[in-house]
């Protein structure tokens, strides 16, 4: 039998299908290889936030240009995901996870190794781009590894939960790995788990089909992450400089010729990077919208929490990482109770009630004063965000993935994946820039009065989550074909 038979074509497109890399059956393998994956790829996220005041000491970073140490990584993981997932139709999901994994654990150790802020910052960019590889593979996986139903279910629960955990994960391992060693080890800890990875995934997941054919979207790959980093900067500008600065308003309108052009070119290109027809289901195209709108709010939470315990409490990187600690455990318990809650009030409920938790969250950081302890001012808002966020990401997972066709399930996970990432990284952005405007025009005490306008901002960005969960429609029962 040939073991390269065309399956069919669409639009000038042959999809050719191989049959599966034999792996060895072990579903609790193949899961722990996908959510290893998950986890590394969003620790960098935050792991590199408690390390920022010893980086920015050590590399001569600003306080406002310190957020590019998040932002480089986010703008590339996110600007280059749909591209990484593309890429995944070409030479397997599989080995799109393996590639991206080897190419960002080198970058880890260029990262660990730099010396001054500008290698630092290329590094933390190969980081994105090797992340945007792999990313897509691991929802795709799960679709294409578990079956719809029960099943599914259950390796999305735990892919949810490490999801959403990664982020207090990443400050409380953050703060331990730069007490007890130096923000170089924040890089050097992917290392092991990269390789730990790299063994164990092609032993038990199996490669799925590769879909030959078409052209990259590299115009389109360009003009978005090109106009996302435009954006981005010129936000980051405007906190430093202020809005009269004539450099930011420039790169505001490149910005916004680059967007423009990205999406002419999506209508145009015969396989563009956002597959359109995704955006027909109603719940599927507000999930994205939420999944946009949510870590908008709670990227800048975890940037000013963190500078306001170590820079302003004075807590060690190491206290600083454990403070974080009341944020993983009602989320990781909240995950373990999701998937029976979904069965039992759906997913609209469920999401509804976790975006709500996360809202008053926001108001309540918006109350800091200089006057607040640690117990009086964040303690409350980190576990109802933990629970929170561990109730809301597990079904809007669900929705987006339900009904996906396989061939464009990679297309769906990406997609997902860009908007957490385009979402923290404009978020993050917006918010600097608002902490930068105000704080200038404080009065007196300018970190708590910039802060907390940036939690009143982030507040914005959650309401809006919760106004596109509110509009969400409950699945109705499938009808039968007729005869």
């Amino acid at each position: 039998m040939s073991t390269n038979a065309p399956t069919g074509t669409a639009r000038g497109t042959t999809v050719t299908a191989r049959p599966p890399t034999p792996a060895r059956k072990h579903p609790f393998l193949a899961l722990a290889a996908i959510v290893g994956t998950q986890l590394m790829l969003l620790l960098d996220v935050t792991v590199v936030n408690v390390a920022l005041p010893g980086i920015g000491r050590h590399l001569g970073f600003s306080p406002t240009n310190l957020s590019w140490v998040l932002n480089v990584y986010t703008l590339a993981f996110g600007g280059l995901l749909l591209l990484g997932s593309r890429i995944g139709d070409l030479i397997g999901r599989r080995n799109a996870l393996l590639w991206g994994v080897s190419a960002f654990t080198l970058a880890s150790v260029a990262g660990g190794l730099a010396n001054n802020a500008a290698l630092l910052l290329v590094a933390r960019g190969l980081q994105g781009a090797s992340a945007a590889l792999a990313a897509p593979s691991t929802l795709a996986l799960i679709a294409t590894t578990f079956g719809e139903g029960a099943e599914r279910n259950r390796a999305l629960s735990v892919f949810s939960a490490i999801s959403g955990a990664g982020s207090a994960i990443g400050l409380t391992l953050g703060g331990m790995l730069t007490d007890w060693g130096s923000w170089r080890w924040v890089f050097f800890v992917n290392i092991p788990v990269g390789a730990a990875i790299v063994l164990l995934a092609p032993r038990f997941i199996n490669e799925t089909e590769r879909h030959r054919g078409g052209r990259f979207d590299v115009a389109g790959a360009l003009t978005g992450t090109l106009g996302m980093a435009s954006l981005v900067y010129a936000f980051i500008r405007v906190a430093d400089s202020g809005w009269g600065d004539s450099r930011a308003l420039t790169t505001f309108a490149a910005a916004g010729l680059l967007l423009a052009a990205f999406l002419v070119n999506e209508l145009r290109v015969e396989r563009p990077l956002v597959v359109l027809r995704l955006f027909r289901d109603r719940n599927r195209g507000l999930a994205y919208g939420v999944m946009l709108m949510y870590p908008a709010g709670m990227f800048g939470v975890f940037y000013f929490t963190t500078q306001y315990l170590q820079n302003y409490l004075g807590y060690s990187p190491l206290k600083t990482g454990f403070a974080f600690l009341p944020l993983a455990a009602p989320l990781f318990l909240a995950a373990r109770v999701a998937p029976r809650a979904l069965g039992k009030f759906g997913a609209k409920r469920l999401a509804a009630s976790g975006v709500t938790l996360v809202l008053v969250a926001m108001l309540w950081l918006t109350r800091l004063n200089g006057g607040d302890s640690y117990a009086s001012g964040l303690l409350g808002p980190l576990i109802l965000m933990g629970y929170g966020v561990g109730s809301t990401m597990m079904p809007l997972n669900t929705l987006i993935l339900a009904g996906v066709a396989p061939k464009d399930a990679g297309s769906a996970s990406g997609l997902l994946q860009t908007m957490q990432q385009v979402g923290g990284s404009l978020g993050l952005s917006i918010l600097v820039t608002v902490f930068g405007t105000a704080s200038r025009h404080a009065h007196h005490d300018p970190f708590i009065h910039g802060a907390t306008a940036g939690f009143k901002m982030a507040t914005v960005f959650t309401a809006v989550s919760l106004v596109l969960v509110f509009a969400l429609k409950q699945p109705k029962a499938p009808r039968l074909a007729p005869a």
